[in-house]
């Protein structure tokens, strides 16, 4: 595919991201996405032929972008508890849109699932990335396997419990509490003083 054809596609990507997370993918249909995009409807077809396969390169990008995140946060620090506050910072840059839209790749899981399953599947990598790098790091902190394990999935839960509350409340302190009490638990906070 030429250059021009790479921006296209990923023109095509972003906005069935965007159309996807803010109307349901089932709401969303292929001529939303190309008059997104600026792309001709006829051209879509030569990029994906079907709405699956695009849901599927959507998915792709969730996990691409929580693998970099993750990538960004082993090397913020040699500390792990430092890793994981820089993971949850970074976590926490996205809250408006947020408590705007609920999480992406929450509705990515759900509403793939039927039409798209390996979309759906594979959006819900990201989540297995993040729980995977958070017990990792834990588990470097003293905690056997499975309690750091547990922790870590309390910590997504957490942070994803809080966005769906900031979202149907529209507050954005339902959030950052939620995101608060997420570090709090992981004993990972800062010592007074610091």
């Amino acid at each position: 595919m030429s250059r021009k054809g790479d921006q296209r596609r990923e023109a095509i990507v972003a906005a069935a991201a965007r159309l996807f997370w803010m109307n349901g993918f089932s709401a969303t249909s292929i001529a939303d996405i190309a008059r997104d995009a600026g792309v001709p409807q006829g051209n879509m077809f030569y990029y994906f032929r079907t709405k699956a396969e695009l849901a599927l390169a959507v998915s792709i990008v969730f996990v691409d972008e929580t693998q970099s995140l993750i990538i960004e946060a082993e090397a913020a620090s040699p500390d792990p508890r430092e890793r994981i506050r820089f993971l949850l910072q970074r976590l926490s840059q996205s809250n408006r849109s947020r408590v705007d839209n609920g999480c992406p790749i929450s509705a990515a899981v759900r509403d793939f699932r039927r039409a798209a399953p390996e979309a759906s599947a594979r959006a819900g990598q990201s989540f297995e990335l993040l729980v995977s790098f958070i017990a990792r790091e834990l588990q470097k902190t003293g905690p056997r396997p499975s309690i750091a394990m547990a922790r870590a999935r309390a910590v997504v839960i957490e942070w994803q419990g809080g966005i769906a509350l900031a979202h149907a409340f529209n507050d954005m302190t339902v959030l950052t509490e939620s995101l608060r009490r997420a570090e709090h638990s992981l004993q990972i906070a800062p010592q007074s003083g610091q």
